[in-house]
């Protein structure tokens, strides 16, 4: 034949190359420092802030409703939203709990 076989592989047959997998362990490592890492600090964030959830304390839920926590269940909240109107929530629900006093009109 005119033309010699082009040999793209010059590795040994059957051998391991580190160089071909190292990409792939970059590209996982980016993932998990730029996505992962953080994702898990907020959520044990999250999930200590609900477990120090307590009567009297002032939180916001994912619909914006504010109010004052009248009663703690295992995983409901009473929440007192105006005077004399109490809403039960789930915990899951509430997304951040606010200082003291920053709810007046209750």
């Amino acid at each position: 034949m005119f033309i010699s076989p082009a040999y793209a592989n010059t590795a040994a047959p059957g051998g391991f190359d580190i160089m071909s997998i190292l990409p792939m362990v970059a590209i996982f490592a980016l993932f998990w420092f730029l996505m992962i890492r953080p994702q898990q600090k907020k959520m044990k964030e999250h999930q200590a802030m609900l477990a120090a959830i307590v009567k009297g304390d002032e939180v916001v839920t994912q619909g914006g409703i504010a109010g004052r926590v009248s009663a703690v269940g295992e995983n409901f909240l009473t929440v007192e939203i105006a005077q004399g109107i109490e809403i039960k929530v789930q915990k899951a629900a509430v997304t951040a709990k606010l200082e003291k006093g920053s709810l007046k009109s209750l």
